[in-house]
C-alpha cells in the first residue's frame, strides 16, 4: 500500500501500479503525474464519491478498482480510458450504471454489493466481457443483448431479485461458471431440497477451537477439537460471516454443503453448529489431511477466468487421470442431487500427488430442479464446460502424456466439453464412462 505523502513528494515516479487506501474523499491530482506508466489503480476503502472529468489522461490506465467508497453511480468518464478492461466498484451505493462508462475493451466488470435495478442495454456491446460481478443488487433481468457476450465466462447473480433464469444465458457459448443462488425463483427449490437431508446438530460447547486453517469471502476455517460422548475427534469448523460475497450468500453456500451428502470427492459434513454464543452460522467439516493441497491459485487480473498453477508443476498421466475421474463423480453427484457447483475450478480443489482430490469451496452452488430436464441438462452442460477447462489444463501441464489411443480420447474428450454448442456436450455420467475406459487402456 502507498502513501499520500510518497505520491505529493514524487517518490511513486514510474510506478505501474498505484493503491491507495487512507480516507480519500477526492481523487488527488497528483495521480495524473503517473499517467505515462500507471496501468493499474487501486482506490478501494476510501471516501470517494466522484472520479475527475479529464481522467482520461491517464491513458495507459487498464484496471481500476473503488471499492468500498461512496460511489452511487459507476462514472461515467470510465468511458474516456479506452485502455480499461477492468473495473471494480463493489459494496458502494450504485443505483446507475451508465452506458457512457462502459468501454469497449471491458473484459471483467465487479459491482457486487450495490443497488443496481437495471442495466443498461449497451452493456451488451461490451463482446469481450469475459467476468461479470452482480450478486448483492437488486435486478430483476438482465439485458436481452446481453446474447451478444459471447465470451462470457463466468456470471455471478446471486442474491437479487430475479423472478426466472433468462432461457438464453444457457445458450451462451462460453459460460462455465455461473451463481444465481438466493433469487426468488430458486428461494423455495433451496429450502426443499434441504430439507430431504436432515444433518446432525453440534453444540458450541462441544467444540474446542485451536488454530486458524484459512479464510475466505464467505468464512474463516479453524482446526478444532469435537468432543462427542467418549470420543474426541479432531475436526475443521467453518464460521460464516454472514455477508454476501462475491459468489452469493453463505447461507445458500451452507445449506449446499449440507445436502450435498457424502462422497469420496468432496469434504465431509460432520455437523451444524448450534448454541453458537454469537449465533454466528457454522459448519463442522471432516479435518483434511495435510498431505492435501490446492491443486492451483486462482485466476490473476492478467488470466481473467483461468487458474495460475504454480511455477514448475507437472503431473503423470496416472495422476491427473485420477484427478479428473474423481472430479468428474463429484460433480455428478452433485448433480443427480439437483446441485450445480458453479465454481468448478482447479482453485477449489484439493489434492494429492498420486492424484487424489476433493473438490471444496461451495460459495457459488446454486440449486436446479432435476424434473425439469431442460433447465437441468443445460445448467449441467454449462459446469461440463468448466471441467472441459479444467482437463485442458490436467492435460497441459501433463508433459509425459502417452500419445496413445486412450489419452487421444481424453483430448477429444476435452473438446467436446468446452464446444460452443452447449446442447452437443456430454452429461457426466457419459463423461465418467469416457474416464473409467481411458483408465482401463491407459
Amino acid at each position: 500500500m502507498h502513501t499520500l505523502e510518497q505520491l505529493r513528494a514524487g517518490e511513486l515516479a514510474g510506478i505501474q501500479r498505484l493503491d491507495l487506501s487512507c480516507g480519500l474523499t477526492e481523487f488527488p491530482e497528483e495521480i495524473f503525474d503517473l499517467a505515462d506508466s500507471l496501468e493499474i489503480l487501486n482506490l478501494s476503502g476510501n471516501a470517494l464519491s466522484s472520479l475527475p472529468a479529464d481522467l482520461g489522461r491517464l491513458h495507459k490506465l487498464r484496471i481500476l478498482f473503488c471499492s468500498d467508497n461512496q460511489f452511487t453511480e459507476v462514472p461515467a468518464v470510465l468511458g474516456q480510458c479506452p485502455q480499461l478492461s477492468m473495473v471494480g466498484f463493489k459494496a458502494n451505493q450504485i443505483h446507475t450504471l451508465p452506458a457512457a462508462a462502459l468501454t469497449p475493451g471491458l473484459r471483467w466488470l465487479i459491482l457486487t454489493d450495490n443497488e443496481l435495478r437495471t442495466l443498461p442495454p449497451e452493456l451488451g456491446q461490451c463482446t469481450h466481457l469475459q467476468k461479470l460481478m452482480l450478486a448483492g443488487n437488486h435486478l430483476t433481468h438482465l439485458p436481452e443483448t446481453m446474447q451478444a457476450c459471447t465470451r462470457l465466462e463466468l456470471l455471478r447473480i446471486a442474491d437479487n431479485e430475479f423472478a426466472e433464469l433468462p432461457a438464453w444465458l444457457l445458450t451462451l457459448p462460453r459460460l462455465s461458471w455461473l451463481a444465481y443462488a438466493g433469487n426468488p425463483f430458486c428461494d423455495t427449490l433451496e429450502t426443499a431440497i434441504v430439507g430431504q437431508y436432515p444433518i446432525s446438530l453440534i453444540k458450541w460447547q462441544e467444540l474446542e477451537i485451536q488454530q486458524q486453517l484459512g479464510e475466505g469471502a464467505s468464512g474463516v476455517i479453524y482446526k478444532a477439537r469435537w468432543q462427542q460422548h467418549n470420543a474426541v475427534q479432531d475436526v475443521a469448523v467453518k464460521l460464516f460471516k454472514g455477508a454476501v460475497t462475491s459468489d452469493g450468500l453463505p447461507h445458500s453456500e451452507m445449506a449446499a454443503c449440507i445436502s450435498a451428502g457424502t462422497h469420496p470427492n468432496l469434504i465431509a459434513v460432520e455437523g451444524k453448529i448450534t448454541q453458537h454464543p454469537t449465533h454466528t452460522e457454522g459448519l463442522v467439516l471432516e479435518l483434511i489431511d495435510p498431505a492435501f493441497g490446492n491443486l492451483a491459485g486462482p485466476p490473476s487480473l492478467a488470466s481473467c477466468t483461468r487458474d495460475v498453477y504454480a511455477r514448475g508443476t507437472t503431473f503423470t498421466p496416472e495422476a491427473a487421470l485420477r484427478i479428473a475421474t474423481g472430479i468428474a463423480a463429484a460433480a455428478q453427484h452433485l448433480h443427480t442431487r439437483g446441485i450445480m457447483h458453479g465454481d468448478l475450478y482447479a482453485h477449489n480443489i484439493l489434492n494429492t500427488t498420486a492424484g487424489e482430490s476433493l473438490l471444496g469451496d461451495f460459495g457459488a452452488a446454486c440449486f436446479f430442479d432435476v424434473n425439469e430436464p431442460k433447465v437441468a441438462y443445460a445448467l449441467q452442460r454449462l459446469e461440463v464446460r468448466a471441467f472441459g477447462c479444467l482437463l485442458e489444463e490436467l492435460l497441459a501441464y501433463c508433459p509425459a502424456a502417452p500419445d496413445t489411443a486412450a489419452f487421444q480420447t481424453l483430448r477429444n474428450l476435452q473438446q467436446r466439453c468446452v464446444q460452443p454448442q452447449v446442447e452437443a456436450r456430454p452429461l457426466f455420467a457419459e463423461i465418467q464412462q469416457t474416464l473409467a475406459g481411458v483408465l482401463q487402456n491407459a
